[in-house]
């Protein structure tokens, strides 16, 4: 007996299509549908106690999320109102349609990064003016992407997204942003303007440039960063982020005032006014939208991508901590409607943010008001720093230090680590992202590190595999080895699994005719019991098996075959070629279907057919039965 898994990668696919599906009407039970204001139930029973708990986490996320808009904007090359905004703009907006209630979304190392490296590409924006100008138009790209995902539930296929592509991204995401800071910290962010597309061009810059570094902002970026990592390994609870940044910014302002040191002459940040608080909408009524919406429409679908990713990943990160359900195209839905609100006030792309969202649940925030009233202190932390120009005193080198920390703890040693020793393919996703992310765009990156983990899927699910089997004389099944005889050659049983559909049909046909080298072989019963979803390719697959079988004057029997197959073979004109050689008055026949109340009647109906065909009845065969796989 031959059993032959055809495991083709349609099929697996298709398993994950149901599980996906089955997740989602069995999620909230509300068969998935989602809920265009979710914020309407916690607000009915919304109390003084939860009111207390959730201020009382806003105001540390919100201490976070300042600092963090400001060093995000910064990665992007953005005025630091952009990030500032978003963190606003999206804490406020996301919670009332976002499905889970610890989510704080806003600016995000990634994706900041990502919006650099695609205007550092020739030809993408002439000036800073020209990117700040085009920010609502991505904005509102990437909350349209996202928002048309959630309502085709594309969401719940994140999650067969292989962990290693995200690990090995957000490593060469953190390396590049890393080498991209140390412009400021060495002090010659002037001498690399407009330079630098990837981590080696990047790195030859920076080793151009190196004569010309400045000993003053070395000294506040690597103060800042050391003092943050003491402070942050110590006190978890309290903002360190922004503490850390207020005490460099303060003794960097106390140097600067004594003479002759030099640090009065190191690069700080613009302030802005409430003019810069209102976006730029030029881009809608010039000529040429159509050409930058195409334009965009690369770096927002992957911004997309990436954002509803991180949501997905930290979403049920915080839900394994907090017992929740989550929904994750309800949270694909708030973070579309995030961006769009952060394209309408002068924002940047918005995702999960996992540091800020951590926080809000280890400070004891009850629901996701607390994303709400954390966005509303921002709102006010934006008008105190218009009315009153601090941000001027906050050196680039500062800054540059937190971020290089932020970054760093993006990258997981021991997580690499798993994935590196877990399979080979693993190993090779993460080190082919993480590559792709250090040489190649960051829009790009994230495609080719999920194209490879796609790929390799694939060619281990379509690999058909051919296993004989001997009945011993109790009629179990045992392996027949290679080096052993085969019993009864003349007549195979050829069990078929998965589905034949265009992508495994050549598979199909190839692994059969493998089975013709034994010349003594003379009929194959093809048990299609368990063969799914034939389409035109598998049948001409099919056809051209039992053509080219006559021709070496074998058989071929296909039994089991479901009420599907059949319809099939019978329409397309296949089951009269399979059934030629038969006299169909004598009652003959080469097919035989499925029966459940018996299932393996047409297997030993097949095997009488064959045994007339060969013209003997003296083989002794015995049928094995698996109950719980054929059950």
């Amino acid at each position: 007996m031959l059993t032959f898994g055809l495991n083709a990668y349609q099929s697996q696919l298709k398993k994950f299509l149901r599980r996906a599906r089955h997740a989602r009407n069995q999620n909230n039970g509300k068969g998935g549908t989602l809920d265009p204001l979710p914020i309407r139930g916690p607000l009915r029973r919304y109390n003084s106690d939860k009111f207390r708990q959730d201020f009382r986490a806003a105001i540390n996320v919100a201490l976070l999320a300042l600092p963090q808009g400001m060093a995000y904007a910064a990665i992007a090359e953005l005025p630091i109102v952009y990030g500032i905004a978003c963190s606003a703009v999206a804490a406020i907006v996301a919670p009332f349609f976002s499905g889970s209630r610890h989510t704080i979304l806003g600016p995000t190392n990634a994706t900041a990064f990502m919006i650099f490296s695609f205007f550092l590409i020739p030809g993408m924006a002439s000036s800073k003016g020209e990117i700040m100008g085009l920010m609502p138009l991505l904005c509102l790209m990437v909350g349209a992407f996202c928002m048309v995902g959630a309502l085709l539930k594309i969401a719940d296929l994140l999650q067969f997204i292989s962990r290693s592509v995200l690990v090995g991204y957000i490593a060469g995401a953190a390396t590049l942003i890393i080498a991209n800071q140390f412009k400021h910290i060495l002090g010659i962010a002037e001498e690399m303007e407009g330079g630098g597309t990837t981590f080696v061009t990047i790195l030859a810059r920076l080793i151009e440039n190196l004569p010309s570094f400045h000993w003053q902002p070395l000294c506040l970026g690597a103060g800042t960063l050391l003092c943050y990592l003491v402070l942050h390994s110590r006190f978890k609870r309290i903002p360190v982020f922004a503490l850390t940044l207020v005490l460099f910014s303060a003794l960097a302002w106390v140097l600067g005032s004594a003479p002759g040191l030099g640090f009065d002459q190191i690069q700080k940040f613009e302030t802005f006014s409430f003019h810069d608080l209102a976006p730029e909408f030029a881009v809608f009524s010039q000529p040429g939208l159509f050409e930058k919406i195409a334009q965009l429409s690369t770096v927002a679908f992957a911004i997309a991508f990436l954002a509803s990713l991180e949501n997905t990943v930290m979403s049920k990160s915080l839900a394994s901590r907090t017992g929740d359900r989550p929904d994750v195209n309800q949270d694909m839905l708030s973070v579309g409607a995030a961006n769009i609100a952060a394209g309408l006030f002068a924002g940047m792309p918005a995702s999960g943010s996992l540091t800020r969202s951590a926080l809000n649940y280890d400070s004891g925030a009850r629901t996701r008001f607390a994303s709400v009233f954390c966005g509303i202190l921002c709102v006010i932390g934006i008008f105190l720093l218009a009315a009153f120009p601090l941000v001027q005193h906050v050196p680039r080198a500062c800054l540059a230090g937190l971020v290089i920390a932020v970054a760093g703890s993006l990258i997981s040693p021991r997580v690499i680590r798993i994935c590196l020793r877990s399979t080979r393919d693993d190993a090779l996703v993460l080190v082919v992202s993480f590559v792709a992310a250090l040489f190649a765009p960051l829009h790009t990156a994230i495609f080719i590190g999920v194209a490879l983990s796609i790929s390799l899927f694939l060619r281990k699910a379509s690999r058909p595999y051919l296993v004989e089997y001997e009945v011993g004389d109790d009629g179990d099944l045992r392996e027949l080895g290679e080096k052993r005889r085969r019993p009864n050659p003349s007549i195979s049983i050829v069990h078929v699994e998965g589905d034949l559909f265009f992508g495994a049909a050549e598979l199909f046909r190839t692994q059969i005719q493998r089975t013709f080298v034994d010349g003594n072989l003379r009929v194959i019963i093809l048990r299609l019991k368990n063969a799914r979803h034939l389409d035109a390719t598998s049948v001409l697959a099919l056809e051209n098996l039992i053509r080219s079988a006559r021709k070496e004057d074998r058989h071929i029997i296909v039994s089991g075959a479901s009420r599907e197959v059949y319809r099939v073979l019978k329409f397309s004109g296949v089951l009269e070629v399979l059934q030629d050689d038969c006299d169909r008055e004598k009652g003959e026949s080469n097919l035989f279907l499925y029966s459940p109340s018996n299932p393996n009647i047409s297997t030993r109906n097949a095997l009488k057919r064959a045994q007339q065909i060969l013209g003997t009845q003296k083989a002794d065969i015995k049928i094995f039965y698996d109950p719980e796989k054929d059950g």
